[in-house]
């Protein structure tokens, strides 16, 4: 079992080196800087949204910004997909840091879920969770968790799993229960 938390730990904590690039037809003021940040695998693009918005906002009219969304070699990004899943499934081959291209405008409708608000994101991985229950515990583990509980899962995923031990705790109840 020693080997198995080793390699839960090193995913709970894995990191994609990754560098956000403003799409160039929708540079308005001045040249924006790339953003460059140590992205988590067991989290999704859409926490850090603000980060990026923030920093790519200095070069743009505010009237111009719509929705937020990314792309990597003309592909969205899906928003409900873990961050370590997207970067597998488009970029594992690629040299770092992952070159994510930031847009405001022309949201891919037929590709893409519209995201609104955290609140949306907090839903979609609390279901999540709730789905891989079923399917291993047949609902027995996450039902059983109290309220604050399921809080303190999204915080520990919104803060990065601070604490190994908070995240190894929440995924011994949900996925290794026997």
């Amino acid at each position: 079992m020693a080997d198995d938390k080793d390699v839960l730990r090193d995913v709970w904590f894995g990191r994609i080196p990754s560098c956000f690039t403003l799409n160039s037809d929708e540079v308005t003021e001045r040249e924006a800087e790339p953003y460059y940040l140590m992205l988590p695998r067991v989290s999704y693009l859409t926490l850090v949204t603000d980060k990026v918005k923030k920093h790519f906002l200095k070069a743009m009219r505010t009237d111009e910004v719509e929705e937020m969304w990314f792309e990597y070699e003309g592909t969205p990004l899906k928003w409900h997909y873990p961050i370590g899943v997207l970067f597998d499934l488009h970029a594992s081959a690629s040299a770092l840091p992952w070159s994510i291209i930031v847009h405001f405008k022309s949201f891919p409708d037929r590709d893409l879920l519209h995201c609104p608000t955290n609140s949306v994101i907090e839903a979609h991985f609390m279901s999540s969770i709730k789905e891989a229950d079923v399917l291993k515990h047949k609902s027995q583990v996450v039902n059983d968790m109290q309220k604050k509980d399921h809080k303190q899962l999204w915080m520990g995923l919104q803060n990065g799993f601070v604490t190994f031990s908070f995240g190894f705790d929440c995924d011994e109840r949900v996925f290794n229960r026997t």
